[in-house]
């Protein structure tokens, strides 16, 4: 009985997180004029939303450049975060749990504190309105970030360190030739969750960025919504294809994506 009730459940968690997600697919398929229809299956599917959404937005570019900002700030991200949990996880040096603690404790600082003076810095570089403002804040990784390198690497055994130390590696091959390759779990989750973050962000590219040829796919949707008006079955299609690239990339990398979550610990256990 246990089970059957675990497994409901997850059912009903399941259902709540993909009905507003099945809903925006249904919505992207009907008429203006049929959006709030509670059917969930169109009788007659508008495909032609779809193409009318690439003639309203130059959403094509939009993807890319998202893809690009997401591309760079996510191997920035990893090897960063990898660099520095394994200087707090391997390296001794003074002060090195200070100085982690301080770190981790600026994940209690909320975004919209640094805003400001993020952009003033922005500003003040004359990387406002420039594909710098969305790549380089972000590409020398993360206390989260940081933190679950560094979470992993204290589980791999000294042993191998002491081996690879005792057959002449420096440092810096001890982490990119040893133990490296033994976090390719938390590698790809910290991958796969920074990629999302940036994919999905919004305010940041809002505050900096105002020419479409280098805006990404959140302010797309944003500027399909008219003052007065809002094609809704237009903006779920968008919505649609913005979704699909991460559906793509979690549909490649599920096995590892779910192996890292589960010997990383941030599945719950």
């Amino acid at each position: 009985m246990a089970g059957v009730g675990v497994y409901a459940a997850l059912v009903v968690v399941a259902w709540a997180a993909l009905t507003p997600i099945l809903w925006a697919l249904s919505g992207s398929l009907k008429s203006e004029g049929a959006v709030t229809d509670p059917a969930p299956i169109p009788a007659d599917p508008q495909w032609s939303n779809y193409m009318e959404v690439f003639d309203l937005l130059p959403l094509g570019r939009m993807l890319l450049n998202t893809t690009v900002y997401a591309a760079c700030v996510t191997a920035g991200h990893v090897f960063f975060c990898s660099l520095a949990g394994y200087a707090f996880a391997r390296l001794p040096f003074r002060g090195r749990e200070t100085l982690f603690l301080a770190y981790l404790a600026t994940l209690m600082v909320p975004l919209t504190v640094t805003l400001i003076p993020q952009f003033l810095l922005m500003r003040a570089f004359g990387w406002v309105d420039t594909p710098w403002a969305m790549i380089v804040p972000g590409v020398f990784g993360s206390a989260f970030g940081t933190y679950l390198m560094r979470q992993f690497f204290l589980t791999v055994p000294t042993e191998l360190e002491e081996a690879a130390i005792l057959d002449g590696c420096t440092t810096w091959q001890v982490y990119w030739r040893v133990l490296l390759p033994q976090v390719r779990p938390a590698l790809m989750v910290l991958a796969v969750l920074t990629w999302i973050t940036v994919w999905n962000d919004f305010l940041w590219p809002l505050v900096m960025i105002q020419r479409d040829e280098i805006a990404t796919a959140t302010l797309g949707l944003v500027r399909l919504q008219g003052q007065y008006h809002t094609k809704w079955p237009i903006l779920m299609a968008t919505s649609m294809l913005i979704l699909l690239p991460l559906l793509l990339i979690y549909a490649v990398a599920q096995r590892a994506f779910i192996r890292g979550i589960a010997l990383s610990g941030l599945g719950g256990r």
